[in-house]
């Protein structure tokens, strides 16, 4: 005789309304909680442990990838959610709020799984006070930005701290140069671009800019005009590789198959500068800054200061600065590059700023790599990532 369903429930203590344990099939396994090709293969075990290991942490960033379901209690819930936590043996998983209440499920009351995450809601906030920002004429103050914002001005400092890696003051002046940097390349002269971009006086402009521009604002305004490069390819253990100098500092290096693409690349990059292609043999200056940039590919032990002559904007500068903190032979996930910068929200744009890295090895963005251990992205090649990660850690 076929067992009823209220028996089962209550064999198994779930409370009235909950939906029942799967029952297994007759191979002895339990069918998939919903049929998704990442579950059904081979590695389900370790993806459900990874999820279940996000529940325990309570983990913001696994918000809106999955949704779990607690069989004791009826419920689903994002990873973040509050609640007690639920023994393994009792946890579901599920793709979308749809598939959780489709088993069954009933959203949670606490963390209200079909509503926007606290996340995104700090996010959406974070994006308003910037937008406020970028329309101001002048630096907002903090009470007002906090109160258009329905928050004390205190949260609200750390709030938009932790979603931009800057505060409101810091995100204006990086702002305002960054619309100097689109004027430069446009306007018909420095002074009108900087004028346009609210600075008051050229001496408060150059005072900003020299540090965050790299290069001077003349030569941004005319695609380098006024800069000399030279540039190198040499032949390294991952194939080709371009060094290109300014008289500042290491301006541009590359891995390719191809010196006359990585050279293109370059004029592209620079299509008004005056760029020397030249041999080491020409230039012993040069000859001994390329041999330092090989090194860094072929001893990473060492360690080497190379000077450097970067454009970027301020957050993308951080983010430069804290990947040359990293040492040879450890990895960082884009989270926790996130959270070393100040900016734990940021991942995203963290991502980007190591993708717009101009300068390979000597700023090792490849040493970040996914939250899961995997490598993640490489400009210049996984392969290449793979050897240069393998090697600083002495395989």
């Amino acid at each position: 005789m076929a067992r009823s369903v209220s028996n089962s429930k209550a064999r198994t203590g779930a409370r009235s309304g909950a939906p029942a344990r799967m029952v297994k099939g007759n191979d002895g396994k339990e069918p998939p909680m919903f049929t998704d090709r990442f579950t059904e293969s081979s590695t389900s075990k370790d993806l459900d442990a990874e999820r279940y290991e996000a529940i325990r942490r309570r983990d913001p960033h696994a918000d809106g990838q999955f949704y779990y379901s607690v069989v004791t209690t009826g419920v689903y819930c994002r990873p973040s959610c509050a609640a007690r936590l639920a023994r393994r043996e009792n946890v579901g998983f599920h793709r979308t709020p749809d598939d959780a209440e489709r088993a069954g499920y009933r959203p949670c009351k606490r963390c209200k799984p079909r509503e926007a995450s606290q996340e995104e809601r700090h996010a959406m906030l974070v994006e308003r006070a910037c937008r406020l920002i970028e329309a101001s004429e002048g630096v907002p103050s903090l009470e007002s930005l906090a109160t258009a914002m329905e928050l004390s001005p205190h949260y609200f400092h750390r709030l938009f701290k932790a979603g931009t890696g800057m505060t409101p003051r810091e995100y204006f002046a990086a702002y305002r140069l960054k619309r100097v940097d689109r004027g430069l390349r446009e306007s018909a002269n420095v002074t009108s671009a900087f004028h346009d971009a609210g600075y008051g006086s050229s001496s408060r402009f150059y005072e900003e800019a020299s540090g965050a521009l790299g290069m001077p604002p003349s030569a941004i305004r005319k695609g380098g005009e006024g800069i000399a490069i030279r540039a190198v390819v040499t032949r390294c253990s991952l194939g080709r590789v371009l060094v290109a100098v300014t008289e500042r500092g290491v301006c541009a290096t590359a891995f390719g198959d191809s010196d006359a693409v990585l050279l293109d690349d370059l004029r592209r990059r620079f299509p008004k500068a005056t760029i020397e292609a030249v041999k080491l043999a020409q230039d012993s200056d040069l000859a001994a800054l390329v041999r330092e940039v090989v090194a860094m590919v072929e001893s990473p032990e060492a360690t080497r200061n190379v000077p450097v002559d970067l454009i970027g904007t301020a957050f993308q500068q951080k983010v430069w600065r804290a990947l040359r903190e990293i040492p040879a032979g450890a990895t960082v996930s884009y989270s926790e590059l996130a959270r070393r910068i100040g900016a734990p929200r940021a991942v995203r744009a963290v991502g980007t700023a190591c993708g717009n890295n101009p300068v390979a090895v000597v700023v090792p963005c490849h040493r970040v790599v996914r939250e899961d251990g995997e490598l993640g992205g490489y400009r210049w090649g996984l392969s290449r990532k793979k050897a240069l990660l393998s090697r600083e850690r002495g395989n």
